[in-house]
């Protein structure tokens, strides 16, 4: 068995697409993944599963079946997967928050972080990216936050392709996913 982590997007965000947790939960349940756990109601689901292979494809449409008002779109990462992101973040992401906001910009293959990174809307001395494994990395500074573009990259073409948890939601799924922690956050 090995440990993962699906990261819906879109769903319950300004009252759309809502979906239960528990019920959420349930769906990876009766899928036959085991040891499923789900973190803050953003769509965060970590699991066991025997095999990576389809994974993704697996998971969109088992939730897809269950909940048919919503076009599943899903990162799935491992733990080793999740550990480098971590780990290979650029030196001081996420050390201030005081001063910057942090994101992991989590990205669905086919796409990839060389072909997602000159889409992104910056905005010059406020906004800051950098390429990693299958993800991007966003900082922008909390004093000039509203002068960021990174929201622009809703009306970009790869914007489909990717799911956004901010920095300490990331850190605490790879803890969570770490400690196999079978308590579930429902």
């Amino acid at each position: 068995m090995a440990r993962y982590v699906a990261l819906l997007r879109g769903i319950n965000v300004g009252g759309n697409n809502i979906i239960k947790m528990s019920d959420l939960a349930a769906c990876f349940e009766d899928g036959g993944f085991t040891n499923v756990t789900t973190y803050i109601n953003s769509g965060n689901v970590l699991f066991d599963a025997t095999t990576s292979g389809k994974l993704v494809d697996r998971v969109e449409k088992m939730i897809a079946a269950r909940f048919a008002f919503y076009t599943a779109s899903v990162a799935v990462r491992s733990v080793d997967e999740m550990r480098a992101i971590v780990e290979e973040a650029p030196k001081g992401f996420g050390k201030d928050p005081t001063q910057f906001r942090y994101d992991v910009f989590f990205l669905k293959p086919p796409l990839t972080s060389a072909a997602a990174l000159p889409s992104v809307p910056l905005k010059e001395g406020v906004d800051a990216v950098w390429a990693g494994t299958d993800v991007l990395y966003n900082s922008r500074l909390v004093a000039k936050v509203t002068q960021s573009k990174i929201s622009k990259i809703a009306g970009t073409p790869i914007y489909k392709s990717i799911t956004i948890r901010n920095w300490n939601t990331t850190t605490k799924l790879l803890a969570l996913m770490k400690g196999r922690d079978t308590r579930r956050q429902r």
